[in-house]
């Protein structure tokens, strides 16, 4: 059985997700159907929770009733804090290929207008170039000989620690049959978003940076 759930914790995701929202206190409970005085007796009661009335909380908050009263199973990273008395240390070149690995999912950014466009894509590491794949026409197809950049992070909110890469570069489209057939036996080239992706775009990088920060 799971264990109940803290006043607080319930508090605080009804806190949060309002003012995601917009929502005052008088209008969330207005949505729910119950009384601001109702509504603050139900999140504070130390007894029990009444289950139908943080279900029209939740409702009203777009959330699960799972979700008001545990939290979302995949939250966005970072939502542990900062570390304490934090250090930035920058990574050399070496230690930024280490990070990189020899494939995950990354953010390519491309020149647009009005302003610069960010795209999720899986990378693979070949030869320190970083690649990817995509549809021709699709919005993450930079144009070869583009200015791009392309970068990386990770967070371990448990340890309270994380680290970026950036890389800035050129862009180029992989044409030749024997690089393309090489490329689709490396690990992790196949697309999380399915569908028909040919081309085959190289990162050329011009500068490499990384970055890690962690408790002193």
């Amino acid at each position: 059985m799971n264990p109940r759930p803290a006043p607080a914790d319930v508090a605080r995701r009804i806190a949060e997700r309002s003012a995601q929202l917009g929502l005052t206190e008088g209008q969330l409970a207005n949505q729910a159907g119950m009384a601001p005085r109702y509504l603050r007796q139900l999140v504070e009661a130390d007894t029990g929770f009444d289950p139908s009335g943080l279900l029209r909380v939740a409702a009203a908050l777009h959330l699960t009733y799972q979700e008001l009263l545990e939290g979302r199973r995949d939250p966005p990273s970072g939502q542990g804090g900062a570390p304490s008395r934090p250090v930035l240390v920058r990574l050399t070149t070496s230690e930024c290929w280490d990070k990189l690995g020899t494939h995950g999912v990354g953010r390519v950014v491309l020149l647009a207008l009005p302003a610069p466009l960010a795209f999720p894509v899986n990378y693979t590491v070949d030869a320190e170039t970083v690649v990817y794949r995509t549809t021709p026409h699709g919005a993450a197809a930079a144009e070869s000989g583009a200015a791009v950049s392309f970068q990386v992070d990770h967070i371990d909110d448990h340890l309270r620690r994380g680290w970026s890469v950036l890389i800035t570069g050129t862009a180029h489209h992989v044409n030749d049959p024997d690089t393309v057939r090489q490329l689709d036996q490396l690990p992790g080239t196949e697309p999380w978003a399915g569908g028909d992706r040919p081309l085959w775009v190289s990162v050329a990088p011009d500068q490499i940076t990384g970055r890690r920060v962690g408790p002193g």
